[in-house]
């Protein structure tokens, strides 16, 4: 059976995440024994667990070497073959991986959502659709303080301190670049009833080319 992968990329706090959950739960209960799956590449980011935490503080999280690509291309290409893979947990709290995994199985279609999924030649060429959130960054970055804040434990001296250092020129150098290899920009945000619409009825129509 042919499996068809689908990118939901775009700059931190976009609505990216969002957007994967709202297409991911409503085909979930709209297609009966059609199973789908999401990652997200933030799983992906490496382990930091041999550094000490003032180490760990300093990395730049929105740079392509800080996720290791080579697992979640080795993930995606197993979903595609039908295998199930174990997807880490991390833990942004300590800034590395947790100790538990999320076993995540194969499915007809794959939702993979992150900041740099089409910067990445060998990663972006995965992907059979390839969606772009293009939200502004000012809306980007109060979304993410408040995200930060009330979800991973972070100050908002550290969650400005690090837009200004890494978040916003990370986002013009390797992020807003990729948008060019977008199938489809959606601007909006995570909420753009259109795009919503558009990604599921390309899910939906390829269904009913297997199933014929």
């Amino acid at each position: 059976m042919s499996r068809s992968i689908i990118a939901i990329a775009g700059a931190s706090a976009s609505g990216k995440t969002l957007f994967a959950q709202t297409v991911y739960t409503e085909l979930s209960q709209e297609l009966e024994g059609r199973p789908l799956a999401v990652l997200e590449e933030d799983a992906y980011y490496r382990d930091q667990s041999h550094l000490e935490m003032s180490v760990r503080e300093q990395t730049n999280y929105d740079h392509p070497k800080a996720f290791e690509h080579e697992l979640l291309i080795e993930h995606i290409l197993a979903l595609k073959s039908g295998d199930d893979v174990e997807v880490p947990v991390y833990d942004f709290a300590n800034h590395t991986r947790g100790s538990g995994i999320r076993l995540v199985q194969s499915a007809d279609f794959v939702l993979v959502e992150g900041i740099l999924l089409l910067s990445d030649p060998a990663l972006r060429d995965l992907f059979d659709v390839r969606v772009f959130i293009d939200t502004p960054l000012d809306i980007c970055l109060l979304r993410r303080i408040e995200r930060d804040t009330q979800e991973r434990g972070r100050s908002f001296e550290s969650v400005a301190e690090q837009y200004t250092a890494t978040v916003r020129p990370m986002y013009y150098e390797h992020i807003e670049p990729s948008k060019q290899h977008a199938h489809i920009v959606v601007t909006g945000g995570g909420r753009n009833r259109v795009a919503i619409d558009m990604v599921k009825e390309h899910i939906k129509s390829s269904l009913r080319q297997i199933t014929i």
